[in-house]
């Protein structure tokens, strides 16, 4: 449904993006198509997934004007000019169609634009800019958004929370908000702490226009760095202990890593077929777990974007997962319900057909029968929690899989959890927008507030 609505979405954009007004008459006929705002989307849909950088098939890259017009193996896909003779065109045309090979057909309204664009020339327009931008001033609020993610600060005085198009920095007694740090991304997905607390680190971006990392000087509430790329979100942001890497999940199935000190990228890796949820660098920063809706958790060399290993065997699509942290373990959750432990490191091979090992995992924790959406650690690691869309919040040990506390939180989806860094409390953040405290011993609420103020 979400994939439906999405492109639904896009094709009202591209359409909307081809209508002029001519005496006051809404026109969509007479502007060309544009090829960065109108045809490059739809390829992003349908396209690329099969047809880009490290998996060209048929020889072909279609993440360019350049790639277009190069063609593969078997030349040029399109005719500037002849859209009927054009290899593209055919290929999406033919009854069944020949692409997208394993996905839907394209719908006639995207069929015409890119028909229209062939038959103008194929010609290409400036690079769109970014149309979405940071307010001048803090939005005000009629209701309060979805909690998506919770950071306290290491030296437990901060809780970060992010809303439209900024983080809102409570103190961490939830009497008050001391900061508005407003950015570019209307929505924000993650967001953590660096060890030492002298950044705050956080990932979103526009949908189908661009991902953004943001680094902020926690001290100063300065941003040190907005690092834009893909056409599409950024998840799970991770920091290195150093400070000196960030990393992300993309919508377009990439892991990406870039300098803290630049904004340069200096890793990417493309071995996820969907969504990449998380992230979490190892302790020396050398290697990379990552999980993804494509059911897979993968440990990725940092220094070279290659993969190194499977770290599980596919079960369930994955939607988050939490770092010890101080080991190198990974825990992960997803719409099978269970947590799962596995170690950071190679297993000695990649999972083959029929290959039941998994030499990474260490345990499975109680079945919670609702979708897992969110997974944090105590700060000393010996508990672990997560969050489901039921409402409800369990709390194990790490080492054994004992539930030590049960709370039901409300009737909707709990998307955050953060521990103070005391481990006296445990935040969560909901859809619903409150966020509340509990103990994490017995699962007593403690205390209760709005991420935002409401107007």
């Amino acid at each position: 449904m979400i994939r439906i609505l999405c492109r639904i979405i896009v094709v009202m954009f591209v359409v909307s993006c081809n209508a002029v007004f001519i005496n006051g008459v809404l026109s969509a006929e007479d502007a060309p198509v544009s090829f960065h705002r109108q045809v490059m989307p739809l390829l992003r849909i349908h396209c690329v997934s099969c047809h880009r950088p490290g998996k060209q098939g048929g020889g072909l890259d279609l993440t360019t004007h350049r790639g277009l017009l190069n063609g593969g193996e078997t030349g040029s896909s399109i005719r500037p000019g002849d859209a009927d003779a054009s290899p593209l065109v055919k290929a999406v045309c033919s009854k069944p169609p020949e692409m997208p090979k394993d996905g839907e057909p394209l719908l006639p309204q995207e069929i015409e634009l890119l028909r229209r664009w062939v038959a103008e020339g194929a010609s290409e327009d400036e690079p769109i800019r970014y149309l979405t931008r940071r307010p001048s001033e803090p939005l005000t609020y009629t209701s309060s958004p979805s909690v998506r993610a919770l950071a306290f600060s290491p030296d437990g005085n901060l809780l970060a929370v992010p809303a439209r198009h900024e983080i809102l920095l409570h103190r961490a007694d939830g009497s008050g908000v001391v900061a508005r740090l407003l950015g570019d991304s209307p929505r924000l997905e993650s967001l953590t702490f660096s060890r030492d607390g002298s950044l705050l680190v956080a990932s979103g971006g526009a949908a189908s226009e661009f991902g953004e990392i943001q680094i902020w000087d926690t001290a100063n509430r300065e941003l040190v760095r907005s690092i834009k790329g893909s056409t599409d979100t950024f998840y799970g942001v991770a920091i290195s202990h150093d400070n000196r890497l960030v990393a992300v999940g993309c919508a377009d199935k990439l892991v990406l890593v870039f300098n803290v000190a630049d904004g340069v990228e200096v890793m990417r890796c493309d071995n996820h077929l969907d969504w990449v949820f998380g992230s979490a660098f190892t302790n020396d920063g050398t290697r990379l777990a990552t999980i993804s809706r494509d059911k897979a958790a993968k440990l990725i060399d940092v220094s070279t974007g290659h993969l190194i290993d499977d770290i599980n065997r596919t079960r369930d699509p994955l939607i988050c997962m939490a770092r010890h942290p101080m080991d190198d373990l990974i825990a992960t959750g997803g719409t099978e319900g269970k947590i799962r432990l596995f170690r950071m490191e190679p297993r000695g091979g990649r999972l083959a057909e029929g290959d039941n090992k998994e030499e990474s995992f260490v345990r499975e924790f109680e079945h919670m029968a609702s979708p897992i959406q969110t997974i944090a650690f105590s700060p000393d690691g010996t508990t672990v929690a997560c969050g489901v869309v039921s409402g409800e919040v369990r709390i194990f040990k790490t080492e054994n899989g004992q539930r030590l506390a049960q709370i039901k939180v409300g009737s909707g989806p709990i998307f955050a959890l953060a521990f103070t860094p005391d481990g006296k409390r445990i935040a969560t953040g909901s859809h619903d927008g409150h966020i509340r405290y509990h103990d994490p011993t017995n699962g007593a609420p403690l205390h209760d507030f709005l991420s935002v103020t409401i107007r």
